[in-house]
This record gives structure tokens, sequence and C-alpha cells, in this order.
């Protein structure tokens, strides 16, 4: 991608939200391993996601990404990857209905074990310790020792990323992914008494699937109805990991992070001259940037130009998280910095990390109404500006968790505790997640009649 570039060049670089591992020695010789384990995710797939994001940059697929906060060593069984990839593919289902175009399916999965952390050390019990940083760092169990960095603890994470995509490919093209088996997935959570505004959409979905199977097009023969393309993704945070599992691509010569299909910058990592933005900007990899209320124009100018300098489409998306309430001051400014540029980006909501706030019960929660605005915020801002909301990113579960307020379900602040199982962010359990799903694609649908009128 870039000439002169080197996976290592980043470590000449500042670096924020990076542990300090006291031995240097075990360190490099957990890198040495891992530069000899196979790639994760090969070239040819990075590419093939760079065009169906380039899609979705221009109105043609929509960007459903999604999945754990945190993925943990402790909670990994096949049973919760499953449950997960079920609720994405009901998501993609109900939102293909509304968009009327492909769903690019990406989890946060096999991959996502490191998070930056707001202080570098946390209060528990009375006792100050450091911040656990993520399964791939440091233990979650509140002792000194536990809290020290691991470098072995990268191993575990690549056996389990291995295991976790051997798994999702699986159910990928294995017939668990038939969209009439999923379909019946979604219309099980239709049925609850309070979805009634959604039976209507799963009953047309319905009948456009008879139809379809009653003209000869059914699983049997087309292929497309019973396999999907799924792909992974995190955040770049552990360079030491990146760079391990970064090779040249055999066919291209370039290089390409082989930790997953699409990495992403972080809020508190896209430091222009940081080395976030030095190793990702010399990967073929679609490249995410997570934008914030304190992106500065300038900021997302010099982002532009140094992570996506051929303006590639495809190559670069934007996901905007402001919090309720606040797409309105930020995303209209950002917006233009893209057209003055010219610059090919999809632009992504995450409407998770600016609406997070403490229960009076002490447990972190995100208010499901929250989320449901924000969602709602970014699309109006798209419309007044003419521009093309290409996706949506959540931070969310297949397990029935109550970790969000909110929702069909009328998860209550007193129901935090009854199934709180995340180790860092609250998540949108199965029921919150459909049910935003309906929601965006009500939006979508709205869009698209919008754009007809227009044309007419």
């Amino acid at each position: 991608m870039t000439k002169g570039w080197t996976k290592s060049d980043w470590r000449a670089k500042p670096r924020v939200q990076m542990p300090d591992y006291p031995d240097t020695a075990a360190l490099g010789a957990v890198e040495a391993q891992l530069a000899k384990y196979p790639p994760l995710v090969f070239a040819g797939e990075a590419r093939k996601l760079k065009k169906h994001l380039a899609l979705a940059g221009e109105g043609k697929a929509f960007l459903l990404q999604g999945g754990d906060c945190a993925e943990s060593f402790a909670e990994f069984s096949a049973d919760n990857i499953r449950d997960t990839f079920r609720v994405m593919l009901q998501m993609a289902v109900v939102l293909t209905y509304g968009a009327k175009v492909p769903v690019i399916k990406v989890g946060r999965m096999a991959g996502q074990f490191a998070k930056p952390r707001s202080a570098p050390t946390e209060m528990i019990g009375g006792v100050e310790y450091p911040s656990y940083r993520g399964d791939i760092i440091n233990g979650f169990e509140a002792t000194t020792e536990a809290r020290i960095p691991d470098p072995q603890r990268m191993l575990q994470a690549y056996t389990q990323a291995a295991a976790s995509l051997n798994l999702l490919r699986a159910f990928s093209t294995g017939g668990f992914a038939d969209i009439h088996r999923v379909h019946a997935w979604t219309l099980g959570f239709a049925e609850h008494d309070k979805a009634e505004r959604y039976r209507e959409i799963s009953n047309r979905i319905s009948d456009a699937l008879d139809f379809m199977n009653a003209a000869g097009i059914n699983s049997d023969t087309a292929h497309s109805l019973s396999q999907v393309e799924f792909y992974t993704s995190h955040e770049a945070l552990l360079l030491e990991y990146e760079e391990a599992l970064a090779r040249v691509d055999s066919i291209t010569g370039q290089n390409v992070a082989g930790s997953g299909h699409m990495i992403w910058i972080g809020d508190r990592t896209r430091q222009v001259d940081g080395a976030h933005v030095e190793f990702c900007r010399g990967v073929l990899n679609p490249i995410g940037l997570k934008c914030g209320p304190t992106t500065t124009v300038d900021d997302l100018k010099q982002l532009m130009a140094k992570l996506n300098p051929a303006n590639e489409a495809g190559r670069l998306t934007l996901i905007a998280r402001f919090g309720a309430g606040k797409v309105g001051d930020n995303l209209p400014r950002l917006i233009k910095a893209v057209q003055e540029e010219g610059a090919n980006v999809v632009w992504s909501c995450d409407p998770m990390h600016g609406n997070t706030i403490k229960a009076a019960s002490g447990y972190k929660t995100r208010p499901f109404e929250a989320v449901l605005r924000e969602v709602r915020e970014f699309f109006a801002i798209h419309k007044a500006e003419g521009t093309i909301p290409g996706g949506v990113h959540f931070e969310m579960t297949g397990q029935d968790v109550t970790e969000c307020t909110g929702g069909l379900r009328a998860v209550s602040d007193e129901n935090l505790a009854d199934r709180y199982h995340t180790a860092c962010d609250p998540r949108l359990n199965a029921s919150q997640s459909l049910e935003l799903a309906f929601l965006v694609a009500e939006e979508l649908q709205s869009q698209r009649e919008e754009a007809r009128r227009v044309a007419l």
C-alpha cells in the first residue's frame, strides 16, 4: 500500500493505550512464535470485503458490524459464537428487506480481545489495581498478579480466534445460514406481544420467500440463499500482535494484516503521528476510523490523507460515535470535511460508545432509547446533507444478557444484576439487537421511498 513502509515502523512512533510488558525477553519469544503461525485471514478475503464496502459507500450495499465489546477467554464456547452469528444473520435479513441492497456482515469477533481504558488504574473494593485491558493483555480478576501484562495471552488469543473463524466459516457455508431457517427465527421474535409494528415486515419477507420458492428459486437452486459471506474485525490496539500476524501478499506484494479482515483505529488512538495510525496506513485491509466529538475537521482531513492517500473506494470507513443529542453538533462538520476533500468513505453509525451511563444500581449501562435516538439522528443528518448512511456498528451478543436497559422486554435498572456478564462495556442482547434491526430497516425503507419520490 505504501512505499517504504515496514510493519515495524510503528515502534518509532508515540504509543498510547498499550501495555508495558515487564519481561521483554518473554514478549520477544511470543512475537517470534506468532510470526511463524499461519495468518488468520488472507489478502484475497480482505480485498473482497473492500469491494463490498465500496458499494456501501455508494448506497448499493449496507454494512452491519457487530459483536462483543471484548471477547473473553472464560466465555468462549461454540454456543456463544453460534448465538451471536445467528442474531447477526437475523438482523441482516431484516436490513436487507429495508435497504433492498446486500448487507455486508462483519463480526466484532475472532480478534476483539483488547480494550482501551479511560485510566491506567481502577478502584475495586477500595483497592487500586492496574486497569483490565482485555484478555489478550491481562486478567480480569481483581488481583495485582492477574493485572500484570502477560505476552503468553497473545498465543491463547490466536488459538481462540482461529477456532472461532473455523466455526464461523462452517456456519456460513454448511446450511446453518439458510435464509429460510434464519427468517423462521426472526418470525419468533415478531410474535412477541409488543412486536406488532414489526409483524408486517416479517410477513412481507415471508411472502417474498414464498414467491421465490414458487418460482423455483430456493436453497437447492441458488447457493446464495443457503450460504453467506461473513467477515471478522477488531480494534487494532495491541500492535505487537498485529505486527506478528502481518504478512506480505504473495500475489501482489502488498502488506496485509493477517489478524482480521477489517481493523479499526479507536477514538483514543487516532493520533495522526501515532503508532496505531502508522501501522494501519501500510496494510491493504479495509480500515475503520472511530470519529468522536473531539475529532476536528483538520484531524479528519489529515487522517484521511494518511490512511487512504490513493482515495480508494471501500478502504476507509468512518464510524461516527457522538452520543444521542450530539450528532447534529458534530456529524455535519465532518461530512463537510469529507466533501471538501472529495474523499471516498463509508459512513457508519456506532450508537453505543457515546451513550454509556452509570445506573443507580452502580452498573454501567446503555439505555436502548438513547441508542435508537442516535441512529435516527445519524440517518436524519445524512438525509439533510444528501449523503449516504452506509452502515451501523453495534456491541451486541446472542446471549440473553441484561446489560442495556429498555427494549421490548423492558430491561430495567433493577434487572441489570440478573445476567450482567460483560467484562467491559454493556452489550445489546439478542432481542434488543433484532428490535434495533427492525427500526433501522424502517429508516432505510423510508430513505429509499424518499429517493424514489425525488427521482419522480
